[in-house]
């Protein structure tokens, strides 16, 4: 059994670090994730690739709980990853907890 069975949260940045409306991105061996943080401080995180044409979403435009895609205006549902109809794809989103101000995530699935 793995560490990572054991405990699959992994403290990957805090929540002062990521600007309101804004992301941050941080490298789990070869998947880069997006980490979300909406106009209510709530905490999201997303594989940085849009399912559409693989845009970077963490350079997009953050609004409620969507992120519109840079490239070509997608918006994909920061809670489930899903792209808004009439588009459709979803791009892999990662459970999240914060505590103490650090932001968590499950990276297990990443590992499967």
């Amino acid at each position: 059994m793995s560490q990572t069975d054991l405990n699959p949260w992994t403290a990957v940045v805090s929540v002062s670090d990521i600007p309101k409306l804004g992301a941050r991105v941080v490298r789990h061996g070869t998947l880069d994730i997006a980490v979300f943080r909406n106009a209510d401080d709530e905490i999201f995180a997303l594989e940085d690739r849009c399912p559409h044409k693989g845009g970077q979403l963490s350079q997009g435009i953050v609004h409620g709980k969507k992120v519109t895609c840079p490239m070509h205006g997608w918006n994909i549902e920061l809670d489930s990853g899903c792209a808004s109809a009439p588009d459709n794809g979803c791009a892999r989103e990662f459970a999240v907890k914060v505590e103490d101000g650090r932001v968590w995530l499950d990276l297990a699935a990443a590992e499967a």
